[in-house]
Protein backbone atom coordinates (compact mmCIF):
# COMPACT_ATOMS: atom_id res chain seq x y z
CA UNK A 1 0.00 0.00 0.00
CA UNK A 2 1.44 3.38 -1.06
CA UNK A 3 0.30 6.83 0.04
CA UNK A 4 -1.21 9.20 -2.52
CA UNK A 5 -2.82 12.62 -2.86
CA UNK A 6 -6.07 12.92 -4.78
CA UNK A 7 -6.60 16.20 -6.65
CA UNK A 8 -10.17 17.11 -7.59
CA UNK A 9 -11.67 19.77 -9.84
CA UNK A 10 -15.46 19.62 -9.64
CA UNK A 11 -17.69 21.30 -12.22
CA UNK A 12 -21.44 21.44 -12.67
CA UNK A 13 -21.66 17.95 -14.20
CA UNK A 14 -18.11 16.59 -13.98
CA UNK A 15 -15.28 15.76 -11.63
CA UNK A 16 -11.74 15.86 -12.99
CA UNK A 17 -9.20 13.96 -10.92
CA UNK A 18 -5.49 13.26 -10.69
CA UNK A 19 -3.68 10.88 -8.35
CA UNK A 20 -0.14 11.70 -7.21
CA UNK A 21 2.09 9.26 -5.38
CA UNK A 22 3.98 10.35 -2.28
CA UNK A 23 6.59 11.60 -1.95
CA UNK A 24 5.90 13.88 -4.90
CA UNK A 25 8.52 13.06 -7.50
CA UNK A 26 6.85 13.73 -10.84
CA UNK A 27 3.54 13.97 -12.58
CA UNK A 28 0.29 12.19 -11.75
CA UNK A 29 0.05 8.40 -11.80
CA UNK A 30 -3.52 8.60 -13.03
CA UNK A 31 -5.66 11.33 -14.58
CA UNK A 32 -9.22 11.34 -15.77
CA UNK A 33 -12.72 12.61 -15.25
CA UNK A 34 -16.26 11.50 -14.68
CA UNK A 35 -18.49 13.67 -16.84
CA UNK A 36 -22.20 13.83 -17.58
CA UNK A 37 -23.04 13.37 -13.89
CA UNK A 38 -26.79 13.23 -13.43
CA UNK A 39 -27.40 12.78 -17.15
CA UNK A 40 -25.40 10.23 -19.15
CA UNK A 41 -22.22 9.67 -17.14
CA UNK A 42 -18.96 8.72 -18.81
CA UNK A 43 -15.64 7.74 -17.25
CA UNK A 44 -12.62 9.04 -19.15
CA UNK A 45 -9.16 7.93 -18.13
CA UNK A 46 -5.73 9.24 -19.05
CA UNK A 47 -2.45 7.67 -18.01
CA UNK A 48 0.47 9.57 -16.55
CA UNK A 49 1.65 10.73 -19.99
CA UNK A 50 -1.80 12.23 -20.73
CA UNK A 51 -2.45 9.65 -23.45
CA UNK A 52 -6.01 8.42 -23.57
CA UNK A 53 -6.50 5.02 -21.99
CA UNK A 54 -9.45 2.69 -22.25
CA UNK A 55 -12.19 3.31 -19.66
CA UNK A 56 -12.07 0.76 -16.88
CA UNK A 57 -14.41 -2.20 -17.48
CA UNK A 58 -15.19 -2.66 -13.78
CA UNK A 59 -16.86 0.73 -13.24
CA UNK A 60 -20.66 0.78 -12.92
CA UNK A 61 -21.78 4.21 -14.08
CA UNK A 62 -25.53 3.59 -13.85
CA UNK A 63 -25.59 4.59 -10.18
CA UNK A 64 -23.75 7.90 -10.71
CA UNK A 65 -26.59 10.36 -10.25
CA UNK A 66 -24.76 13.10 -8.37
CA UNK A 67 -21.29 14.22 -7.28
CA UNK A 68 -21.41 12.18 -4.09
CA UNK A 69 -22.05 8.99 -6.06
CA UNK A 70 -19.24 9.90 -8.47
CA UNK A 71 -16.83 10.32 -5.57
CA UNK A 72 -17.96 6.99 -4.08
CA UNK A 73 -17.20 5.31 -7.38
CA UNK A 74 -13.83 7.04 -7.68
CA UNK A 75 -12.66 6.20 -4.15
CA UNK A 76 -13.68 2.56 -4.59
CA UNK A 77 -11.94 2.27 -7.95
CA UNK A 78 -8.65 4.10 -7.32
CA UNK A 79 -6.98 1.49 -5.05
CA UNK A 80 -7.60 -1.17 -7.67
CA UNK A 81 -6.38 1.01 -10.52
CA UNK A 82 -3.27 2.36 -8.79
CA UNK A 83 -1.83 -0.80 -7.31
CA UNK A 84 -3.34 -0.38 -3.88
CA UNK A 85 -2.69 3.35 -3.50
CA UNK A 86 -4.13 4.76 -0.28
CA UNK A 87 -5.49 8.29 -0.57
CA UNK A 88 -4.18 10.12 2.51
CA UNK A 89 -5.19 13.69 1.53
CA UNK A 90 -7.26 15.48 -1.07
CA UNK A 91 -6.63 18.83 -2.73
CA UNK A 92 -9.38 20.81 -4.44
CA UNK A 93 -9.36 23.49 -7.06
CA UNK A 94 -11.62 26.20 -5.65
CA UNK A 95 -12.19 29.09 -8.00
CA UNK A 96 -12.82 31.89 -5.51
CA UNK A 97 -11.10 32.74 -2.26
CA UNK A 98 -12.40 36.30 -2.02
CA UNK A 99 -10.18 38.79 -0.18
CA UNK A 100 -9.83 36.51 2.85
CA UNK A 101 -8.28 33.36 1.42
CA UNK A 102 -5.05 34.19 -0.39
CA UNK A 103 -3.16 30.97 0.38
CA UNK A 104 -4.02 27.24 0.37
CA UNK A 105 -6.45 26.41 3.18
CA UNK A 106 -6.76 23.28 5.33
CA UNK A 107 -10.50 22.61 5.21
CA UNK A 108 -12.60 22.77 8.37
CA UNK A 109 -16.40 22.97 8.75
CA UNK A 110 -16.08 26.72 9.35
CA UNK A 111 -13.93 27.09 6.25
CA UNK A 112 -16.48 25.20 4.14
CA UNK A 113 -19.20 27.58 5.28
CA UNK A 114 -16.99 30.57 4.43
CA UNK A 115 -16.23 29.18 0.98
CA UNK A 116 -19.91 28.52 0.32
CA UNK A 117 -20.68 32.13 1.26
CA UNK A 118 -18.48 33.22 -1.66
CA UNK A 119 -20.83 31.46 -4.09
CA UNK A 120 -22.39 34.70 -5.44
CA UNK A 121 -18.93 35.83 -6.59
CA UNK A 122 -18.49 32.73 -8.79
CA UNK A 123 -21.95 31.17 -9.24
CA UNK A 124 -20.88 28.92 -12.13
CA UNK A 125 -17.99 27.35 -10.20
CA UNK A 126 -17.94 27.85 -6.42
CA UNK A 127 -21.05 25.82 -5.49
CA UNK A 128 -19.72 22.78 -7.34
CA UNK A 129 -16.26 23.10 -5.78
CA UNK A 130 -17.81 23.26 -2.30
CA UNK A 131 -20.21 20.39 -3.05
CA UNK A 132 -17.25 18.11 -3.81
CA UNK A 133 -15.55 19.05 -0.51
CA UNK A 134 -18.74 18.31 1.42
CA UNK A 135 -19.38 15.03 -0.38
CA UNK A 136 -15.84 13.82 0.28
CA UNK A 137 -16.06 14.85 3.93
CA UNK A 138 -19.25 12.82 4.30
CA UNK A 139 -17.57 9.75 2.81
CA UNK A 140 -14.16 10.18 4.47
CA UNK A 141 -14.57 12.50 7.49
CA UNK A 142 -11.01 11.87 8.70
CA UNK A 143 -9.40 12.60 5.33
CA UNK A 144 -7.47 15.90 5.32
CA UNK A 145 -8.70 18.23 2.57
CA UNK A 146 -7.02 21.37 1.23
CA UNK A 147 -8.62 24.13 -0.84
CA UNK A 148 -6.40 25.85 -3.42
CA UNK A 149 -7.71 29.06 -4.96
CA UNK A 150 -7.57 30.38 -8.51
CA UNK A 151 -7.80 33.93 -7.18
CA UNK A 152 -4.93 33.64 -4.68
CA UNK A 153 -2.06 34.18 -7.14
CA UNK A 154 -3.39 37.65 -7.93
CA UNK A 155 -3.41 38.85 -4.31
CA UNK A 156 -0.07 40.58 -4.96
CA UNK A 157 -1.59 43.07 -7.41
CA UNK A 158 -1.51 46.75 -6.40
CA UNK A 159 -4.71 48.56 -5.49
CA UNK A 160 -4.78 50.47 -8.78
CA UNK A 161 -5.05 47.15 -10.62
CA UNK A 162 -7.88 45.74 -8.48
CA UNK A 163 -10.10 48.69 -7.55
CA UNK A 164 -13.37 49.20 -9.44
CA UNK A 165 -14.63 52.78 -9.90
CA UNK A 166 -17.81 52.18 -7.86
CA UNK A 167 -19.15 53.78 -4.66
CA UNK A 168 -17.37 52.82 -1.46
CA UNK A 169 -20.36 50.96 -0.03
CA UNK A 170 -20.31 48.58 -3.01
CA UNK A 171 -16.55 48.12 -2.93
CA UNK A 172 -16.88 47.25 0.76
CA UNK A 173 -19.12 44.33 -0.26
CA UNK A 174 -16.36 42.72 -2.30
CA UNK A 175 -16.88 44.33 -5.71
CA UNK A 176 -13.35 44.54 -7.09
CA UNK A 177 -11.12 42.88 -9.66
CA UNK A 178 -9.93 39.46 -8.49
CA UNK A 179 -8.44 37.60 -11.46
CA UNK A 180 -8.58 33.86 -12.09
CA UNK A 181 -6.54 30.98 -13.58
CA UNK A 182 -4.10 31.64 -10.76
CA UNK A 183 -3.11 28.00 -10.25
CA UNK A 184 -2.07 27.81 -13.90
CA UNK A 185 -0.13 31.06 -13.69
CA UNK A 186 1.58 29.89 -10.51
CA UNK A 187 2.80 26.72 -12.22
CA UNK A 188 3.88 28.39 -15.48
CA UNK A 189 5.71 31.25 -13.78
CA UNK A 190 7.63 28.69 -11.73
CA UNK A 191 8.34 26.44 -14.72
CA UNK A 192 9.49 29.30 -16.95
CA UNK A 193 13.01 29.32 -15.50
CA UNK A 194 13.42 25.64 -16.35
CA UNK A 195 12.03 26.17 -19.86
CA UNK A 196 14.42 29.05 -20.60
CA UNK A 197 17.56 27.41 -19.14
CA UNK A 198 20.48 27.69 -19.58
CA UNK A 199 19.65 31.31 -20.37
CA UNK A 200 18.29 33.74 -17.79
CA UNK A 201 14.63 33.52 -16.89
CA UNK A 202 12.46 36.46 -17.99
CA UNK A 203 11.70 38.82 -15.11
CA UNK A 204 8.71 40.49 -16.83
CA UNK A 205 6.39 38.16 -18.74
CA UNK A 206 2.87 38.13 -20.11
CA UNK A 207 1.43 34.62 -19.70
CA UNK A 208 -1.46 33.70 -21.98
CA UNK A 209 -3.69 30.97 -20.55
CA UNK A 210 -5.77 30.15 -23.61
CA UNK A 211 -8.41 27.45 -23.34
CA UNK A 212 -12.20 27.35 -23.33
CA UNK A 213 -11.73 29.98 -20.65
CA UNK A 214 -8.96 32.45 -21.41
CA UNK A 215 -7.02 35.22 -19.73
CA UNK A 216 -3.65 36.95 -19.65
CA UNK A 217 -1.49 37.74 -16.65
CA UNK A 218 1.38 40.19 -16.28
CA UNK A 219 4.01 38.59 -14.03
CA UNK A 220 7.01 40.46 -12.62
CA UNK A 221 9.62 38.52 -10.65
CA UNK A 222 7.12 35.68 -10.25
CA UNK A 223 4.30 37.87 -8.89
CA UNK A 224 1.02 38.88 -10.52
CA UNK A 225 0.90 42.58 -11.42
CA UNK A 226 -2.25 42.69 -13.56
CA UNK A 227 -4.62 40.33 -15.34
CA UNK A 228 -7.42 40.55 -17.88
CA UNK A 229 -10.12 38.80 -15.86
CA UNK A 230 -11.66 40.99 -13.19
CA UNK A 231 -14.64 40.62 -10.88
CA UNK A 232 -15.85 37.55 -12.78
CA UNK A 233 -14.66 34.98 -15.27
CA UNK A 234 -16.60 36.86 -17.98
CA UNK A 235 -14.10 39.70 -18.21
CA UNK A 236 -11.17 40.23 -20.54
CA UNK A 237 -10.47 38.04 -23.58
CA UNK A 238 -13.01 36.44 -25.89
CA UNK A 239 -13.53 32.82 -24.82
CA UNK A 240 -15.27 29.72 -26.14
CA UNK A 241 -18.78 30.71 -25.09
CA UNK A 242 -18.07 33.72 -22.83
CA UNK A 243 -18.11 37.27 -24.11
CA UNK A 244 -15.01 38.78 -22.50
CA UNK A 245 -14.96 42.54 -21.94
CA UNK A 246 -18.26 44.13 -22.93
CA UNK A 247 -19.52 47.70 -22.73
CA UNK A 248 -21.87 47.83 -19.70
CA UNK A 249 -24.16 49.94 -21.86
CA UNK A 250 -24.86 46.84 -23.95
CA UNK A 251 -26.26 45.14 -20.84
CA UNK A 252 -28.44 48.13 -20.01
CA UNK A 253 -29.74 48.13 -23.59
CA UNK A 254 -30.51 44.41 -23.48
CA UNK A 255 -32.46 44.92 -20.24
CA UNK A 256 -34.41 48.01 -21.26
CA UNK A 257 -34.91 47.49 -24.99
CA UNK A 258 -34.80 43.72 -25.40
CA UNK A 259 -36.42 42.57 -22.16
CA UNK A 260 -33.52 40.52 -20.82
CA UNK A 261 -33.60 39.69 -17.13
CA UNK A 262 -30.70 38.43 -14.98
CA UNK A 263 -31.24 34.78 -15.95
CA UNK A 264 -31.36 35.57 -19.67
CA UNK A 265 -28.25 37.75 -19.45
CA UNK A 266 -26.38 35.05 -17.54
CA UNK A 267 -27.20 32.44 -20.16
CA UNK A 268 -26.28 34.79 -23.01
CA UNK A 269 -22.95 35.98 -21.61
CA UNK A 270 -21.71 32.65 -20.24
CA UNK A 271 -23.13 30.14 -22.74
CA UNK A 272 -24.01 31.82 -26.07
CA UNK A 273 -21.29 34.40 -26.66
CA UNK A 274 -17.59 34.32 -27.52
CA UNK A 275 -16.26 32.19 -30.37
CA UNK A 276 -19.55 30.32 -30.59
CA UNK A 277 -21.48 33.53 -31.24
CA UNK A 278 -18.91 35.07 -33.59
CA UNK A 279 -18.57 31.96 -35.73
CA UNK A 280 -22.17 30.75 -35.54
CA UNK A 281 -20.57 27.32 -35.67
CA UNK A 282 -18.54 26.18 -32.69
CA UNK A 283 -16.70 27.18 -29.53
CA UNK A 284 -13.92 24.66 -30.35
CA UNK A 285 -10.83 26.38 -31.74
CA UNK A 286 -9.72 23.19 -33.50
CA UNK A 287 -12.94 23.10 -35.49
CA UNK A 288 -12.78 26.80 -36.32
CA UNK A 289 -9.20 26.57 -37.57
CA UNK A 290 -10.20 23.67 -39.84
CA UNK A 291 -13.30 25.45 -41.15
CA UNK A 292 -13.47 27.19 -44.53
CA UNK A 293 -16.42 29.36 -43.51
CA UNK A 294 -15.60 33.10 -43.48
CA UNK A 295 -17.42 33.49 -40.16
CA UNK A 296 -15.07 30.98 -38.56
CA UNK A 297 -12.00 32.76 -39.90
CA UNK A 298 -13.33 36.10 -38.72
CA UNK A 299 -14.00 34.70 -35.23
CA UNK A 300 -10.38 33.51 -34.97
CA UNK A 301 -9.08 36.86 -36.25
CA UNK A 302 -11.11 38.81 -33.67
CA UNK A 303 -10.01 36.41 -30.94
CA UNK A 304 -6.33 36.98 -31.78
CA UNK A 305 -6.79 40.73 -32.15
CA UNK A 306 -8.16 40.99 -28.64
CA UNK A 307 -5.23 39.01 -27.25
CA UNK A 308 -2.72 41.29 -28.98
CA UNK A 309 -4.52 44.39 -27.75
CA UNK A 310 -4.51 43.16 -24.15
CA UNK A 311 -0.85 42.13 -24.34
CA UNK A 312 -0.10 45.77 -25.14
CA UNK A 313 -2.02 46.88 -22.05
CA UNK A 314 -0.21 44.40 -19.80
CA UNK A 315 3.16 45.39 -21.27
CA UNK A 316 2.33 48.92 -20.12
CA UNK A 317 1.42 47.65 -16.64
CA UNK A 318 4.82 45.92 -16.48
CA UNK A 319 6.72 48.92 -17.79
CA UNK A 320 7.98 46.80 -20.68
CA UNK A 321 8.38 43.04 -20.87
CA UNK A 322 10.76 40.27 -21.83
CA UNK A 323 8.55 37.36 -22.88
CA UNK A 324 5.14 36.11 -23.96
CA UNK A 325 4.34 32.61 -22.68
CA UNK A 326 1.54 30.47 -24.15
CA UNK A 327 -0.22 27.80 -22.11
CA UNK A 328 -3.62 26.07 -21.90
CA UNK A 329 -5.24 23.89 -24.55
CA UNK A 330 -5.26 26.54 -27.29
CA UNK A 331 -2.01 28.15 -26.24
CA UNK A 332 -0.15 24.84 -26.22
CA UNK A 333 -1.62 23.32 -29.40
CA UNK A 334 -3.00 25.99 -31.78
CA UNK A 335 0.02 27.11 -33.81
CA UNK A 336 -2.03 29.46 -36.06
CA UNK A 337 -3.26 31.36 -33.00
CA UNK A 338 0.28 31.70 -31.63
CA UNK A 339 1.46 32.81 -35.09
CA UNK A 340 -1.15 35.57 -35.32
CA UNK A 341 -0.53 36.79 -31.77
CA UNK A 342 3.27 36.84 -32.13
CA UNK A 343 3.10 38.66 -35.45
CA UNK A 344 0.71 41.16 -33.89
CA UNK A 345 3.34 41.83 -31.22
CA UNK A 346 6.14 42.54 -33.71
CA UNK A 347 5.96 46.24 -32.86
CA UNK A 348 6.86 45.32 -29.27
CA UNK A 349 10.06 43.63 -30.42
CA UNK A 350 8.86 40.04 -30.86
CA UNK A 351 10.28 38.26 -33.93
CA UNK A 352 8.61 34.91 -34.60
CA UNK A 353 10.45 31.80 -35.74
CA UNK A 354 7.70 30.27 -37.89
CA UNK A 355 9.31 26.82 -38.07
CA UNK A 356 9.75 26.64 -34.30
CA UNK A 357 6.13 27.65 -33.84
CA UNK A 358 4.96 24.95 -36.25
CA UNK A 359 6.93 22.40 -34.19
CA UNK A 360 5.31 23.61 -30.98
CA UNK A 361 8.38 25.25 -29.47
CA UNK A 362 9.21 25.37 -26.64
CA UNK A 363 10.91 28.58 -27.86
CA UNK A 364 8.90 30.31 -30.60
CA UNK A 365 10.93 33.47 -31.15
CA UNK A 366 13.99 34.06 -33.30
CA UNK A 367 17.40 34.14 -31.58
CA UNK A 368 17.70 37.92 -32.08
CA UNK A 369 14.17 38.70 -30.89
CA UNK A 370 14.14 41.40 -28.21
CA UNK A 371 11.00 39.85 -26.67
CA UNK A 372 11.03 36.05 -26.41
CA UNK A 373 8.03 33.77 -26.93
CA UNK A 374 7.63 30.36 -25.31
CA UNK A 375 5.21 27.48 -24.92
CA UNK A 376 5.08 26.12 -21.37
CA UNK A 377 2.44 23.41 -20.73
CA UNK A 378 0.51 24.07 -17.55
CA UNK A 379 -0.05 21.61 -14.71
CA UNK A 380 -2.56 23.01 -12.22
CA UNK A 381 -3.05 19.60 -10.62
CA UNK A 382 0.62 19.36 -9.66
CA UNK A 383 0.44 22.80 -8.02
CA UNK A 384 -2.56 21.63 -5.98
CA UNK A 385 -0.78 18.39 -5.02
CA UNK A 386 2.26 20.34 -3.83
CA UNK A 387 0.16 22.71 -1.75
CA UNK A 388 -1.80 19.80 -0.30
CA UNK A 389 1.33 17.89 0.67
CA UNK A 390 2.76 20.98 2.35
CA UNK A 391 -0.48 21.80 4.18
CA UNK A 392 -0.93 18.32 5.67
CA UNK A 393 2.73 17.62 6.28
Amino acid sequence: MSDAILVLNAGSSSIKFALFGLPLAGDARLRGQIEGIGRRPRFLLRDGSAAEAAPPPDVALDAVGDHAAALDLLLDWLPRAAAGAEVVAAGHRVVHGGTRFTAPLRVTPAAVAALAALGPLAPHHQPHNVAAIRALAARRPDLPQVACFDTAFHATQPAEATTLPLPAELRAKGLRRYGFHGLSYEYVSGALAEATAPGPAPTRAVIAHLGNGASLCAVKDGLSVATTMGFSTLDGLIMGTRCGSLDPGVLLHLMTAEGYDAAALTELLYDRSGLLALSGESADMRRLLASERPEAREAVAIYCYRIVREIGALAAALGGFDAVVFTGGIGEHAAPVRDAVCRGCAWLGLALDAEANARGGPRLSAPDSRVAAWVVPTNEELVIARHTAAAVG
